[in-house]
């Protein structure tokens, strides 16, 4: 792999503070900087906390387009190199707010885009929700999930070292290094290229303006759609 930095955004979510959700993104994380530094690649790592997100996300979803914090961070995750996401077990599945958040994510975008699923829980026996939630999400949104899941349940982090519980190590340490085997610098770009091209007839000096540009037609097309649920 060539030289060059990665955009890596991990996604929280979390609803608590302190939360054992937020420790296992910042660890597998830290790994996957970590594993991608041991291939000479330097690592622009961002976390997202979707909790701090919850009220714009609760707007963006009524409305059918997102806007504010909301479309910061959709924008950090749908032009990300690589993605780690991690969210804690409610009734068998992940949060409400982390399905709000890519409930609103631009499927094309996340084509092609390889993740590292995690999650938390009070039970080991909770760990299916790996393979039966987290990952046909991100199957659906056609991103490469990487084959190992890593699930931290309370006992995991009983560990007497700092370094917590041996077996939850091993496993953050193999998905980081099968998350750093998939990353290919400036990837997202590469996704991106077809509506660079589409946009080549944009005249001179409008480039400064795209972002409020991309804004203006992504809330008329959802006040649209809004529109014609109204009653006549």
């Amino acid at each position: 792999m060539n030289g060059g930095a990665v955009r890596l955004v991990a996604v929280n979510g979390g609803l608590s503070e302190p939360s054992s959700t937020r420790m296992l993104i910042d660890r597998l994380a830290a790994a996957a900087a970590d594993a991608l530094g041991e291939r000479g690649v330097d690592a622009d790592v961002r976390v997202i906390d979707l909790r701090d997100l919850a009220v714009d996300l609760g707007q963006s979803m009524a409305v059918g387009f997102a806007s504010g914090q909301a479309r910061a961070a959709l924008d950090a995750v749908e032009s990300a190199d690589a993605l780690v996401v991690a969210s804690p077990v409610f009734n068998a599945s992940y949060s409400g707010l982390f399905k709000m958040f890519f409930d609103l994510v631009d499927v094309d975008a996340m084509a092609g885009k390889p993740v590292l699923i995690g999650a938390t829980g009070g039970s080991p026996r909770h760990s299916m929700v790996l393979d039966h939630a987290l990952r046909p999400l991100f199957s659906y949104l056609r991103a490469i999930v990487v084959p190992t899941g890593v699930y931290a349940a309370s006992e995991d982090w009983a560990g007497t070292g700092p370094g917590g519980d041996p077996g939850l190590n091993g496993r953050i340490a193999r998905a980081a290094t099968e998350l750093a085997g998939l990353v290919r610098p400036g990837a997202s770009s590469e996704r991106g290229a077809g509506a660079g091209a589409a946009s080549e007839d944009v005249p001179s000096g409008a480039s400064d303006s795209e972002p409020d540009a991309r804004q203006s037609t992504i809330e008329a097309a959802g006040i649209a759609n809004f529109a014609r649920l109204l009653p006549s």
